[in-house]
């Protein structure tokens, strides 16, 4: 190499290494001039802050703060309340599942016979023909590289350089012609089949894919076993259904409620407008009707009311034609459910009559057509009665047709009559587990008498078909007959009675005292009569003919003037003795279809409703206008005229 162009190589370089010191140079200055411009190294710089940024200090800044990872999942939902049917309330559930995802990967793995898995499968293929010329056409890459990292480091190439690089250039070209010839010149290699790997998605082993059955011989073959179907309801408690038993009546009720809300308008509020341009005539409005599938081919025998609960109500079931006895029930309703009965009991003999106690709502006296007595506890869930006669313990050899609870004997044990077609009138105490009777008086037929043997003659006992106690005076009593004839007696004595009334033609149905007015009864019989009597006249004050078969009378519970029939062509007839003495203010067809016959009828204690059985087990209930419950005049003692008029 020439002198002059060493030292101007040398001259180049030492420029090109003062250029680069000076460029350092100057950046190391203007570092040293932002530093001495602020306080800090970024006091100097643009800084941009967020305006709820916390401003801490330098020990805030050096506190250590120590966060704990828990397994627990902070969404969580709390106080969580459940139905704990162990403990029967509703408990908050402590222990909650803690698991939260906080990782998801999708995988990668694709079916080889889906739409990807074929695209993918020809991408590989063709990158895999196309690999061998771009491992040829490298070199040609790899010298571009190194032409490009020459110029990068040397930035002022000298003349050597430039012919180095030709001379580089000029055998890439030769050695790229040269493949390129003996790639021409070669055949290409023969392709080799693609390995197919077994896929673990659609992969089955042939050895598994059938199974061979060994063989048996004809002896060890067996019919198949026999199939049933068999289902269950299983409970977490075997008492699970008696513990929902109130919650479901009572949304049983609701929704009854809700069925029948106009009727319990009607009940609640309604009040017939018309009375006042029908003078002093009512009317009966037609409110529930109360009938189950059990007793449609049974006549309602008996109606009560509780006295406790005055929406509750007890109904007999039987039948009066005695070429038709059956099986009895016994259904107490509710005016608040009248879908369904709150209690349900079956006889065997039908039931002829009932009473409820007047302090104890839940025992229920029943009388059988079998001539045997009975008492419900209603408190017991028992479909059996507490207490029940037999032929050991004095029971009637006739139908029981009436039974009425009376008060508690000397050792407070409850007691009750019962009148029967025998002629006996009995009084039956509970003593401990057992009923024990006592005969208080026998019905005598006066004039009949029956031959028997030896000549003897013998007297025929009557028949008893209704009697009633007084509501004052404990000792008094009355009984009604078959004959027609009211037997006024007393407990106290057994041998005679105090009075004897010729009432009716027929046998009387019902007999009755009013309750406001000491000295006056009511009664009804089949010679189609309605009669009002005074027990120290043997004459009748009022006699009604209703031109039918009357089957009941009841006094009103609010009104000493008051009463109502049935009869059996389907009527109601209404009275106020203190408006009208001759004619009903209301009489009102309650049963509307053929052969059907009203049997009883009863006043509700409190409200203005009444309700009405026929033959064919239906129970109707009806309110009264206003007109047919207006409330007396209180007359006072030295101006009264007609003295059981006055409301007490």
């Amino acid at each position: 190499m020439p002198p002059k162009a060493a030292d101007k190589r040398r001259q180049g370089q030492g420029a090109s290494s003062g250029g680069k010191a000076g460029k350092a140079g100057k950046a190391k200055k203007r570092d040293e001039e932002t530093s001495e411009t602020g306080e800090d190294g970024l006091t100097a710089r643009a800084v941009v802050r967020s305006p709820d940024q916390l401003r801490l200090t330098e020990a805030e800044l050096k506190a250590e703060i120590t966060r704990t990872l828990t397994a627990d999942n902070p969404h969580i939902p709390r106080d969580i309340v459940r139905f704990s049917f162990i403990e029967r309330a509703y408990k908050l559930v402590d222990d909650m599942d803690q698991t939260t995802i906080h990782f998801t990967l999708n995988g990668y793995l694709i079916h080889k016979d889906s739409d990807e898995g074929r695209r993918q499968s020809i991408r590989s293929s063709t990158e895999a023909e196309q690999a061998p010329v771009e491992e040829k056409e490298a070199p040609v890459e790899a010298s571009a590289e190194a032409t490009e990292e020459a110029e990068t480091k040397d930035e002022e190439p000298t003349e050597e350089a430039e012919a180095a690089e030709e001379e580089e250039r000029e055998q890439a070209a030769e050695a790229a012609e040269e493949a390129k010839a003996a790639e021409a010149e070669e055949p290409p290699l023969p392709k080799q089949p693609e390995k197919k790997l077994a896929n673990q998605f659609n992969f089955i082993e042939r050895g598994s894919a059938t199974y061979q059955y060994p063989l048996r011989e004809k002896g060890l073959q067996t019919d198949p076993a026999p199939i049933e179907n068999f289902s269950d309801n299983v409970n977490q408690h075997s008492d699970s259904l008696s513990k929902v038993a109130k919650a479901a009546k009572i949304a049983e009720r609701m929704v009854n409620l809700n069925t029948f809300d106009d009727i319990a308008q009607d009940f609640k509020y309604f009040e017939d407008a018309s009375d006042e341009f029908r003078g002093q005539e009512g009317t009966l409005l037609p409110l529930w009707k109360f009938q189950s599938e059990k007793t449609k081919k049974l006549a309602v025998t008996a109606i009560s009311w509780n006295p406790k609960y005055n929406d509750l109500f007890a109904v007999g079931y039987g039948s009066y034609d005695f070429m038709k006895q059956g099986h009895g029930m016994l259904l107490v309703y509710t005016l608040k459910n009248p879908s369904f009965p709150e209690y349900s009991f079956s006889s065997e003999s039908g039931i002829m009559c009932l009473d409820f106690h007047s302090e104890h709502s839940h025992l229920l006296a029943v009388g059988f057509y079998d001539g045997n007595v009975a008492i419900y506890n209603l408190k017991k869930a028992s479909s059996q009665p507490s207490y029940k006669s037999s032929a050991k313990s004095g029971k009637h050899t006739e139908p029981v047709w009436q039974v009425k609870w009376q008060k508690d004997d000397m050792d407070n044990n409850c007691n009750f009559f019962s009148v029967s077609s025998d002629g006996r009138i009995v009084s039956w105490t509970l003593v401990k587990n057992e009923l024990v009777h006592m005969d208080v008086i026998k019905l005598s037929a006066d004039g009949t008498t029956m031959q028997g043997p030896e000549g003897l003659q013998l007297q025929m006992l009557g028949s008893g078909t209704s009697f009633d106690f007084h509501k004052k005076i404990d000792y008094l009593f009355l009984v009604g007959t078959e004959e027609g004839k009211i037997y006024k007696c007393s407990k106290s004595y057994s041998n005679q009675f105090l009075d004897v009334f010729e009432a009716h033609h027929m046998a009387v149905d019902s007999v009755s005292w009013n309750p406001f007015h000491l000295k006056v009864f009511i009664s009804c019989s089949s010679d189609w009569t309605v009669k009002i009597w005074d027990h120290t006249i043997k004459t009748p004050m009022f006699v009604y003919d209703l031109s039918t078969a009357v089957g009941d009378v009841a006094w009103s519970p609010y009104s000493s003037t008051v009463f109502a029939a049935v009869t059996i062509d389907g009527q109601a007839h209404v009275f106020d003795l203190n408006i009208n003495k001759v004619e009903p203010l209301c009489t009102q067809l309650v049963v509307t279809r053929k052969k059907n016959k009203t049997t009883h009828i009863q006043f509700n204690p409190v409200h203005p409703i009444i309700v009405v059985g026929d033959e064919r087990g239906l129970i109707t209930c009806l309110k009264l206008s206003p007109n047919l419950r207006k409330m007396p005049r209180v007359i006072p003692p030295e101006a009264d005229q007609t003295p059981w008029v006055k409301r007490g």
